[in-house]
């Protein structure tokens, strides 16, 4: 299964009774597991959690650290990219260079980096020495 695929598939299982706005997301780990996760809504919207957070904290429970690849879907017109919160959670699990496939149920696609989606990236670079 492709890592589309897997965003497709997990999608369906999306909690999105309000927006109607059903995303799926999947990451690929050096290990080269797969992990999904699909956006569930609350009605208190900001207390809703994202695909991709979800797909990463599955990675995290498994006890795994590195995305080296992600893929987001969305039933959307153009693909969606991920949300400024999501952006910042790729950059803390992949390098720059880390591509992301973004794409559409219709099959529309685009590809983007962390770097692209995230310029200067606030990392643990930036904290101080504790």
């Amino acid at each position: 299964m492709s890592l589309m695929d897997a965003a497709r598939a997990v999608r369906e299982n999306a909690y999105a009774p309000y927006s109607k706005f059903k995303v799926g997301a999947a990451v690929r780990t050096a290990s080269g597991n797969v992990y999904t996760g699909c956006n569930v809504e609350n009605v208190a919207y900001p207390e809703g959690t994202c695909a991709e957070a979800g797909a990463i904290a599955a990675m995290i429970a498994a006890g795994e650290r590195e995305i080296v690849e992600a893929a987001v879907i969305a039933g959307s017109p153009s693909p969606v990219p991920p949300c400024g919160g999501c952006r910042q959670k790729l950059a803390e699990f992949a390098t720059g260079h880390v591509q992301i496939t973004l794409a559409t149920t219709g099959g529309e696609t685009r590809t983007v980096s962390v770097a692209e989606l995230l310029p200067g990236a606030f990392d643990a670079g930036h904290m101080p020495d504790s």
